[in-house]
């Protein structure tokens, strides 16, 4: 149990195997992406800064002995600043002399290889100027005239405000992208896992709608072939529960029924030890007193093997077939039947109706709900009191109530009341002899009828009010 709950939930599992290696391939697929476009931006950029050190280039020349470079002063203004960051310049002769520009912008480290990507002999590399970093392309440009030949240094640099603007762009764009794609992929993944793990939803729905008796085989084409042998485990299993719940039934319906003969003659015979007795004046009466509880006690396990014979013949109804039955009229029959016993113990019979209405049920079992609630009420109920039984017709279903006015039932017990064999305390009390199967009884009658039980308090916040609650039958339409 414990293994299982660790497992957590199948659908769960998929999402976090599907979705996590999914988010990490995302995340190195954004920091290459990122690294790529960098790379490119930066090609692009020392591009750029390639084409104006070119371009200042040709404009480098020997004069008299000297190198002399022309900057317009429109070059100038731009060189000294961008819309998108600042650019400097600076030009050096053959001797090493500052013949532009600034003086002094950083020199060319010694360890700075030469660019591979560009037919020419420049360099590129970063340094810091005026507090700001920056990027230089350094350019050996030949110079020469008739007098003279040698190769001039042209470096232009600029800040580096542009490219971290581009930078973050790329950034965010990569990383609202990237995570779009995560976002819908994840939403794909969890459709895919909702659809896939839909047969085994309907399975699990299947099961949880049948009945407690229903035992029947499971179809395995509702779920995937990978679950198909799961679901025939579970029909073997569920056909051996089925052979060991109807071994116990017929045990237990044998065994009441091989009962009754013996109890019934053994009945018979304290009946008439206790008629004989009463023939006996000079009995004593030690023995009128064994043979009073010997009556006794086999009226109790008289009561109880019928009691046990109607649980076993309610399992086996389970299937039968439920057909419209006029429910006041069994509750009259019932009340008329048991009228001599309430009498007996002085106890007021009365049955309030607002008129019939028909159930869906079993005639056998529906007499035997009826039964049950009336004997335990008058076997409960002290003499002097009353029980009423009351049928209520509704627009969709009909009451059965049975109030009686005897010591009732505590709520805190109410529900356990109906476990076969428990009897409460209050009960006990009043009639030790019972044997705790008549409200088990009445419930598993109740279910087989697709109704309600209830337990409240009676009148008065005396005594007990079972109420039940049957669907009404659904009249036959007319042709």
């Amino acid at each position: 149990m414990k293994a299982l709950l660790a497992m957590g939930s199948l659908r769960g599992q998929l999402l976090r195997w599907l979705l996590l290696p999914l988010v990490l391939l995302e995340v190195v697929n954004t920091v290459s992406v990122y690294h790529n476009a960098v790379d490119a931006a930066d090609m692009a950029y020392d591009r750029s800064l390639l084409a104006s050190t070119r371009a200042l280039a040709e404009r480098v020349t020997v004069v008299g002995g000297k190198v002399v470079v022309d900057v317009p002063y429109v070059a100038l203004d731009s060189f000294e600043t961008d819309t998108l960051g600042r650019i400097y310049y600076k030009v050096t002769g053959i001797d090493g002399e500052t013949v532009s520009g600034y003086g002094d912008l950083p020199a060319v480290p010694k360890d700075v290889p030469r660019s591979e990507n560009y037919p020419a002999l420049v360099r590129f590399y970063h340094a810091s100027y005026n507090g700001q970093p920056i990027r230089i392309a350094a350019l050996l440009q030949p110079v020469y005239d008739d007098s003279m030949r040698g190769i001039a240094l042209i470096q232009v640099a600029e800040t580096l405000d542009a490219r971290k603007g581009l930078t973050r762009k790329i950034l965010l764009d990569t990383i609202l992208w990237q995570s779009s794609v995560v976002l819908l992929a994840g939403l794909l993944v969890w459709f895919a896992v909702k659809l896939v793990l839909r047969p085994l939803m309907r399975l699990k729905h299947e099961v949880e709608s049948r009945n407690v008796s229903e035992l029947s085989d499971l179809d395995p084409a509702l779920v995937h072939k990978e679950v198909r042998p799961l679901v025939q485990a579970m029909n073997a299993s569920t056909a051996r529960i089925a052979e060991l719940i109807a071994s116990q039934r017929r045990f237990i319906a044998d065994a009441s029924h091989q009962l009754r003969t013996p109890l019934t003659v053994l009945k018979t015979q304290a009946e008439l030890a206790q008629r004989e007795l009463e023939r006996t004046p000079d009995a004593s009466p030690a023995m009128r007193n064994i043979v009073a509880s010997m009556a006794a006690t086999t009226d109790s396990a008289v009561h109880l093997a019928n009691r046990l014979l109607m649980l076993a013949r309610i399992e086996h109804s389970g299937n039968h077939e439920l057909q419209p039955l006029p429910l006041r009229a069994t509750v009259q029959q019932v009340a008329l039947e048991l009228a001599l016993s309430a009498v007996g113990r002085g106890i007021d019979l009365s049955l309030e109706s607002d008129g019939e209405a028909e159930v869906n049920g079993q005639v056998l079992l529906l007499r035997e709900l009826v039964s049950n609630l009336v004997d335990n009420a008058l076997r409960y109920t002290p003499r002097g009191g009353n029980v009423v039984l009351r049928v209520q017709p509704q627009a969709t279903q009909v009451v059965l109530e049975v109030e009686d006015s005897g010591p009732g039932i505590p709520p805190e017990e109410r529900e356990r009341v109906f476990s076969p064999f428990y009897r409460a305390a209050a009960t006990m009390q009043a009639n030790p002899g019972g044997s705790g199967l008549g409200l088990a009884i009445v419930r598993d009658i109740a279910a087989l009828h697709h109704a309600t039980l209830e337990l409240d308090d009676g009148a008065n916040g005396r005594g007990l009010l079972v109420r039940v609650t049957f669907p009404r039958a659904t009249p036959p339409q007319a042709t």
